[in-house]
């Protein structure tokens, strides 16, 4: 078995429900494994019912997307992982070619795809970059085939080896934000690679379940939170590190003239993950082959 498709489901069960028709008949000759972070016992007897090849799994406890994607790929027979949520549409079988990308270079970590929003625009494309003491990201004009920021946690195919052997994605970030930033940023210091592939397009409208069940201020909250925690685990480089202590007051002034409250209790959040942070910190940079500015530098030409 190659590939298996790994659905995290958190609510929004009408959304789900009916992008699961529309997308099952490209997906249904490939293992496909379903995770409820909201058990819903009807939705578990719908599964059942219209989809008896399809493996379902609950959680007991909300895990975030973090740890349900986690508990997927853990249960997952395949070689590669098609991650993809439940707000996404497939337009085609055209995912598949991710895999035969895949097979053909072992510096691949994953292939993302180009995304169509709802309002027509297209995205998927991106690069980060360090300024300030941060590393920020943002969207590529361009959507000529390359290297590529990130592989979305919700539209990609990654290989599993690659991703076990990262630990998947870190449950620090839980419930969502930066979790998938983060382990394409810890494949890149691997000296692997993620691929942007505009030929394969899907439709994902961004946050329709994030909007929905959670109020925007918690929801920048946490984005704020996640970016710091990101920083004070990844960020190696000592200089690097100390230009991020040194303009941390700037960005707090920054946020308080623009009444950015979020900010603030982002931080204040973010430091009772420190113990966590630091032991993560020590882990695994042994295994590095590039380091921080070497990971950056490969982005200069998409910045």
């Amino acid at each position: 078995m190659e590939l298996s498709v790994v659905i995290p489901v958190y609510k929004n069960r009408e959304l789900f429900l009916k992008n699961l028709a529309h997308n099952y008949p490209f997906l249904q000759k490939h293992e496909v494994i379903i995770i409820d972070d909201a058990y819903d016992p009807k939705l578990e007897k719908i599964i059942h019912e219209r989809y008896p090849s399809i493996i379902y799994l609950k959680n007991d406890v909300n895990l975030g997307f973090a740890g349900t994607v986690n508990k997927g790929v853990k249960k997952a027979q395949g070689e590669y992982i098609f991650l993809l949520n439940s707000d996404v549409k497939l337009l085609d079988a055209h995912f598949e070619k991710a895999v035969v990308s895949l097979q053909k270079d072992k510096r691949l970590f994953a292939v993302s795809f180009m995304q169509k929003e709802k309002n027509g625009e297209l995205v998927g494309k991106n690069t980060i970059f360090f300024r300030r003491g941060f590393l920020f990201h943002r969207k590529v004009k361009d959507t000529r085939p390359d290297i590529n920021g990130w592989a979305e946690g919700g539209a990609s195919i990654v290989r599993k080896q690659y991703f076990d052997e990262l630990d998947g994605f870190d449950t620090l970030y839980a419930p969502f934000y930066w979790e998938d930033i983060d382990l394409s940023y810890r494949a890149y210091k691997r000296g692997w690679r993620v691929l942007f592939d505009p030929g394969i397009l899907v439709e994902h409208h961004h946050e329709s379940t994030i909007g929905k069940y959670f109020d925007k201020r918690r929801v920048k909250t946490i984005a704020f939170r996640n970016q710091l925690i990101f920083m004070w685990k990844n960020i190696a480089d000592g200089d690097l590190f100390l230009s991020h202590l040194f303009f941390l007051p700037f960005h707090m002034v920054y946020c308080a003239s623009k009444k950015e409250w979020e900010f603030f209790l982002g931080l204040w959040k973010a430091l009772f993950y420190i113990p966590s942070v630091w032991q993560k910190r020590r882990s695994g940079v042994d295994n590095n082959m590039f380091s921080d500015r070497e990971v950056l530098r490969i982005f200069t030409h998409t910045s």
